[in-house]
């Protein structure tokens, strides 16, 4: 794209957030909206009557407004860079592909233009779109400061597999690129930070940059020889005793499917974190309450299940409040082949929740160390939910909530994952090939009031 080119991208840009409300949007507004929706499923549309679409009928990235606001290059980082108001009032949209899968009809599904269209439809609040598939990564050092001081970042899906890294062909990003992306926004998320939501494949990144994550700390630990400050290297000394249960663990674990079959052997296969499913799991399935496995039917590790246990007591899970509240099952779209390992998530809840309580008593001395990055770690892990069909558990981790404890305030800020597509109709349609679906349509979908809700609770933390 010439310099001319990209400056013209630029002026198409609205400089105040918002399309429908006259006076623009902004997060107070935003979470107004939000709470709106989630009231009820009957309350009228409280924003203008107003289309999304052209006046050809399109709906599309890069076009006119409100989704004129893509990242093309550096020079549009620099630009919203100059500009605040834009990115701390809209939400990101990071596309890792250029489409999440193709439907029934044949057709490809952009699933971002979904959720842009559902955010200002309910709240009128900007999207704007990262696509690093075509873009890159591009420089994570300016990059991610300015995701994090957004609303909130959500990761898209994508058609190729986190096990298997031939199938990230894109030139401009490959799957080493975006599991270094996962990772930067893992250790990103303070009391000032945004929320982040992975869906689909990146519900995947996010399992293999968990254990990425640990791994890279347990091997920092262990290669430490000596810390400034440790009086009679006791900080080291626990550090590097429960880094190295973690690096046991994790080296032992199997990774066993429902018919018998070993998939992965310890935390260094490949096929440890996400692996294919046992069946296709393709349009509307439901949402149950994850439960963890009894001990005496399980090889995974006690102290890993009783770990979850005790995650599952201390927080109260989004999708448990949801069932309760409508009193059935919460009916989702699924559109992948691949599955979250259960195990995986239960070894790094574990390891996140030993490694935090390890670091408890000697935070002081490994703030002042070149180890203060573990404090920006997750506290934990939890598994919120399994889909079902027919009566038959198909994917036991379908969604997580990823849980980061302040060290002074012992407040908590949340990040989470699905499997499932939120952003989805059950027609598993993009918006732009499908038509333009109305406020109460969108109150009616189980899986777009779930997507609200986590922006609604994450925003707020």
């Amino acid at each position: 794209m010439t310099s001319e080119k990209k400056q013209n991208n630029q002026l198409k840009w609205r400089l105040n957030p918002g399309y429908l409300i006259e006076r623009g949007s902004d997060l107070e507004s935003t979470l107004i909206f939000f709470g709106r929706f989630l009231a009820d499923r009957s309350s009228q549309d409280p924003l203008p009557e107003k289309t999304l679409f052209s006046e050809q009928g399109t709906f599309e990235w890069g076009e006119i407004p409100p989704l004129e606001k893509v990242i093309n290059s550096e020079e549009d980082w620099q630009f919203i860079l100059q500009n605040p108001q834009i990115f701390r009032s809209s939400l990101f949209i990071i596309e890792p592909w250029d489409h999440v899968g193709i439907n029934e009809l044949s057709e490809t599904v952009r699933a971002s233009k979904n959720i842009a269209f559902i955010a200002q439809k309910i709240a009128d609040c900007d999207s704007i779109l990262f696509p690093v598939w075509q873009t890159g990564t591009l420089n994570l050092d300016s990059v991610i400061p300015i995701l994090s001081a957004s609303m909130a970042v959500i990761l898209e899906g994508g058609n190729a597999s986190v096990h298997n890294p031939t199938e990230w062909t894109y030139p401009n990003c490959s799957r080493e690129n975006m599991l270094t992306l996962v990772e930067h926004l893992f250790l990103s998320r303070s009391p000032q930070s945004a929320p982040v939501i992975m869906i689909c494949v990146s519900h995947q990144l996010a399992a293999e940059s968990n254990i990425r994550l640990l791994q890279n700390a347990v091997n920092d630990v262990i290669n430490t020889e000596k810390k400034s400050r440790d009086e009679d290297d006791e900080a080291l000394l626990c550090l590097k005793a429960i880094c190295e249960k973690i690096r046991s663990v994790g080296e032992n674990i199997k990774i066993e499917k429902r018919d018998g079959r070993i998939v992965a052997q310890g935390w260094n296969d490949i096929n440890f974190s996400v692996v294919l499913n046992e069946d296709k799991e393709i349009g509307e399935r439901h949402l149950l309450p994850y439960k963890t496995p009894k001990a005496k039917n399980s090889m995974i590790p006690i102290e890993l299940l009783e770990a979850h246990q005790v995650m599952a007591h201390e927080y109260e899970g989004i999708i448990d409040r949801m069932i309760l509240e409508h009193g059935r099952d919460v009916a989702i779209s699924m559109f992948h082949y691949d599955e979250v390992n259960e195990e995986s998530i239960l070894f790094a809840n574990w390891a996140y929740m030993a490694l935090h309580n390890a670091i408890v008593p000697h935070r002081y001395i490994i703030a002042g160390s070149h180890l203060s990055w573990l404090l920006q770690l997750p506290y934990s892990v939890k598994i919120l939910a399994s889909t079902e069909a027919n009566g038959e558990i198909l994917t036991e981790c379908s969604c997580t909530c990823i849980n980061y404890k302040d060290f002074e305030t012992n407040k908590i800020r949340r990040s989470f994952t699905c499997q499932f597509h939120p952003e989805l109709l059950n027609d598993l349609r993009e918006i732009g090939k499908r038509p333009e679906p109305s406020y109460s349509e969108l109150k009616e979908s189980d899986g777009i009031r779930l997507l609200i809700r986590l922006l609604y609770h994450g925003m707020q933390e």
